[in-house]
């Protein structure tokens, strides 16, 4: 995977804000903020829930590792070259769900069959 994939399947969410750094750019929905990509490294962080940060980690520690904890969340770093679009794709839905007000995210039901990488 690639950053711009990682721009494709960010492309499928709706009021993604985008903010750039002179290192990173990074992404919120409605002002909250759910992920960060990192051209240097080809990595993106993201938001998710304090369990499934751990899970991540355990599970494949050469793709993903810890971040940071923040408001009972646990932001994960993910290595692009590690992952395959449609886990990243989850990854990224869930990221920024976990931000984005429930109006919205009940706006977007079927987001699964219209992600860029549903059959």
């Amino acid at each position: 995977m690639r950053g711009d994939e990682f721009f494709r399947l960010l492309g499928a969410l709706v009021e993604v804000e985008r903010a750039e750094n002179e290192q990173y750019s990074s992404f919120s929905v409605r002002g909250k903020r759910f992920g960060y990509y990192w051209p240097r490294t080809q990595t993106v962080g993201l938001k998710q829930t304090l369990s499934e940060q751990r899970a991540l980690v355990a599970e494949r520690p050469e793709v993903f590792e810890e971040q940071f904890t923040a408001g009972g969340f646990g932001w994960v770093v993910v290595h692009l070259d590690g992952i395959e679009a449609d886990e990243l794709a989850e990854l990224l839905f869930e990221a920024w769900r976990l931000s984005a007000p429930e109006e919205l995210v009940a706006s977007v039901p079927d987001w699964a069959e219209r992600s860029p990488v549903a059959g």
